[in-house]
């Protein structure tokens, strides 16, 4: 597979005579400079490091750009880093690909005017409708020093990572298995807005073709049987607080049925080579169809992301696809760690988006909750008679949803100092697995909401974990708007937490979640960010990625309608300075709209 990659294009002054042969060593150790640190720090959602291309040669003119272009071209070069530590000639060495991302770095010397080189040539992507990032040190440096100093080192990571989001994204597909569910419109998926803003192809898959599978016998059977093994062994049953439980023998038929479910859901969006080897079963009097395997079915659909109905069209008469959900969004499986796929509840593909951008940004699982209910300080010392301290102090947010949460949230995954963390997927190991499966029940669903029976994971999330809260909506007139919430989960007394928890759902997982409020009208309190949340869901992602988001939604020229970032930490295109610099989030919309989505 050609994976998306950066190119970087070493920018040189094209006078030759004496002025360009002494610019090559330095030009091309900016280059390979940059592509040691970004390959070392960034990384595909697989987990390898992401590939940088460096340009077959300098480029002093519009020839030698139109030499890389061509190279980059056979490449897959989804971004596009400049470097330069000299003056060069802008329009004629620019990259004029609309549709890479674009950065550049000019070397902050004193020799050699790569500033000027850097002012003049974002003039010309401005003039040009190019929107790129300009990369210039504070401290002036010497030409002979190749080290690359802490703030441009940052600011070349930002992009990288951002990009590299960008570039995994593109030309990948969502599937939406069945359709709107109980009629939530935050939920409906806008294939325009897919296509447009993320370059993803939408697709849809009736929740019909899942009891075809099983009917039919459409899996890999080997695997099932593992899987159905390893389930019996890992996934403890949890209460059941229906009043009229089901059997013994139903019960062992809906784990058969979930089982089933998560390999036919991954095989649907991913595909399955072992699929071709599978005879087709079933009454060959209702069957037509392929003999010998499941060719078609094999293929999958090219899926980066996906999303199942359920409710309730499913859920009323089948088993619900909360077990489904949780195992394909968590890092792990029956068969070891593993890439989470992105997988959203009731179809909500703009939160499935939303995990999306925090996995490719962090490489952890994301969690996809309900946000259920606002507690304030007042109300939780009514309710139990406790009086909040610490981070809990101003209240919390429930987040809660019906057992599809990746099982990373439990928060027993440990780093080398004992911490709680969520691990990069690839960095879980056997005892994080172990860990998170022993705090985990899977309790019967209740069937006031899901007739059909399944099986809901349950626990709480045990530790106070830097978390950050993301959702895009769209909005008529705008499109989609990006939600940031940065903050912490946080821990409970066992008393508060269980009169709490059981308030809703005490079958579901739980996790409270505060975040960090400032000045900004929208998180002055806890209660102003519930109060100005746009949806009934979000996406949770590990660590403080605020500053990433909101340098990943400039590049898909998608606003951010509330964070709580400073200011000093944004990072955006450098034109979107010409739309205002007193009030940024206004000029961010302003910027957007300007330029409108890159794909259209």
């Amino acid at each position: 597979m050609n994976k998306a990659k950066i190119g970087i294009r070493p920018i040189i002054d094209g006078r030759w005579g004496g002025v360009r042969e002494g610019l090559e060593e330095k030009t091309m150790a900016m280059a390979k400079a940059a592509k040691e640190l970004i390959e070392a720090n960034v990384f595909y959602s697989d987990g390898s490091p992401f590939e940088c291309v460096i340009s077959p040669c300098t480029i002093g003119g519009s020839a030698e750009a139109a030499k890389c272009a061509d190279f980059f071209s056979t490449q897959n070069v989804c971004a596009t880093l400049s470097v330069t530590p000299c003056w060069c000639y802008g329009s004629e060495t620019m990259d004029m690909d609309p549709l890479t991302v674009k950065a550049v770095w000019g070397f902050n010397g004193t020799q050699r005017p790569g500033a000027v080189y850097l002012a003049a040539v974002m003039a010309a992507h401005a003039q040009k409708g190019l929107p790129a990032f300009s990369i210039y040190g504070k401290d002036v440096q010497d030409l002979e020093d190749h080290s690359i100093p802490a703030d441009v080192e940052e600011k070349i990571l930002r992009f990288a990572r951002c990009a590299a989001a960008v570039g995994q994204i593109k030309g990948k597909s969502y599937v939406n298995i069945g359709s709107v569910c109980m009629g939530i419109a935050g939920s409906v998926c806008d294939a325009a807005v897919m296509q447009d803003y993320f370059g993803i192809r939408a697709e849809w898959v009736d929740m019909t073709e899942v009891i075809r599978r099983v009917n039919l016998g459409i899996y890999d059977h080997e695997e099932y049987e593992k899987a159905l093994a390893w389930a019996k062994a890992n996934c403890k049953e949890g209460k059941d607080l229906n009043e009229e439980p089901s059997s013994r023998e139903r019960k062992d038929w809906e784990w058969e049925y979930v089982v089933k479910m998560t390999l036919i859901c991954r095989d649907i969006l991913l595909g399955n080579e072992k699929l071709k080897e599978v005879i087709p079963q079933g009454d060959e009097a209702k069957y037509t169809g392929p003999k010998d395997g499941w060719h078609e079915e094999a293929l999958g659909r090219n899926a980066i992301l996906g999303g199942f109905q359920g409710q309730r069209q499913w859920t009323d008469f089948m088993p619900n696809g909360d077990f489904t959900e949780a195992i394909l969004n968590s890092s792990f499986d029956w068969n070891g760690k593993k890439e989470p796929l992105v997988f959203a509840t009731e179809n909500d593909g703009l939160n499935g988006l939303s995990m999306l951008m925090g996995k490719l940004l962090t490489g952890t699982a994301s969690l996809f909750a309900d946000v259920r209910t606002y507690w304030s300080p007042e109300a939780v010392e009514r309710v139990t008679g406790e009086k909040l301290t610490g981070k809990a102090a101003g209240g919390f947010i429930h987040l809660i949803n019906s057992g599809a949460a990746a099982l990373d949230a439990t928060g027993m995954s440990k780093d080398e100092d004992g911490n709680s963390v969520i691990k990069k997927w690839w960095e879980v190991n056997d005892d994080d697995i172990e860990a998170m499966l022993s705090v985990t029940e899977w309790c019967p669903a209740s069937k006031g909401y899901f007739r059909g029976g399944g099986f809901s994971s349950q626990f709480k999330t045990r530790a106070e974990m830097p978390m950050t809260m993301i959702r895009v909506n769209i909005i008529e007139g705008i499109g989609p708007v990006l939600q940031i919430a940065e903050g912490y989960t946080i821990t409970l007394p066992d008393e508060v937490h269980n009169k709490l928890d059981e308030r809703t759902d005490p079958t579901w997982p739980t996790t409270w979640f505060v975040p960090n409020t400032n000045d900004k009208v929208a998180f002055k309190d806890v209660y102003s960010v519930m109060a100005n949340w746009g949806a009934n869901h979000g996406s949770i992602s590990y660590g403080h990625i605020g500053k990433d988001l909101i340098t990943l939604a400039s590049m898909l020229r998608i606003p951010v309608a509330m964070h709580n970032v400073a200011d000093e930490d944004i990072y955006r295109p450098h034109v979107w300075s010409a739309f205002g610099t007193g009030e940024l989030e206004g000029a961010d919309y302003r910027a957007c709209e300007s330029y409108g989505p890159m794909y259209k």
